[in-house]
């Protein structure tokens, strides 16, 4: 798709868990209390988030809402999220705002692709300028935190640490340490 403006994904439900459970990340910590059970916890769910970022990759399997105001010339969509695990469903609304399900038949996934994409057999026309065509998508590497490749997992336990030990200390831009980055480089994607 040429005019990226002319599609952009939402978070519809995040992950059901993190890459790196509670006990596991306190492990690594050598934390054997519950007293900051709570912000160990925040800090993996703000390191998932940094990895993903970086990675340009979504870790632990969430839904998605893939808008579209047109359909791409040629009818393949490329992905702006990944790994994709399925194609949920895909809508296109009229101009009253009511929506037509695609069949699956009207087209096909090639989740192995880098990016991800969905190749359309069928494109009715939406109604809508902006915001017509739909695509539900469930992506992630699966549905829990051992489906995560382990040097990912790796990389969000330094993160959580480096922030853990250093709560406050850090000045300027955050960025991912060196040793976290190296371990993400292989899995970054190219934005498209």
């Amino acid at each position: 798709m040429k005019d990226s403006r002319s599609m952009f994904p939402i978070l519809v439900d995040g992950p059901a868990v993190e890459p790196v459970p509670l006990a596991e990340m306190k492990a690594y910590l050598r934390v054997d209390d519950d007293a900051e059970d709570g912000l160990i916890g925040g800090l993996v769910k703000a390191a998932r988030l940094m990895v993903e970022a970086s990675a340009r990759r979504i870790l632990v399997a969430q839904r998605w809402r893939l808008m579209l105001h047109r359909w791409p010339q040629g009818g393949a969509v490329l992905l702006p999220v990944s790994p994709l695990l399925a194609v949920e469903g895909v809508r296109v609304y009229d101009a009253s705002g009511v929506s037509e399900s695609l069949s699956p038949g009207d087209y096909e996934s090639d989740a192995l692709g880098d990016p991800p994409r969905i190749l359309f057999r069928r494109m009715p026309q939406p109604g809508k300028v902006h915001n017509g065509i739909a695509i539900d998508l469930r992506v992630g590497y699966g549905e829990t935190p051992d489906d995560v490749p382990a040097t990912l997992r790796l990389a969000v336990k330094i993160l959580v640490a480096r922030w853990f030990e250093s709560r406050g200390d850090v000045a300027g831009p955050q960025a991912l340490p060196p040793e976290a980055l190296a371990l993400v480089a292989p899995f970054r994607r190219a934005r498209i």
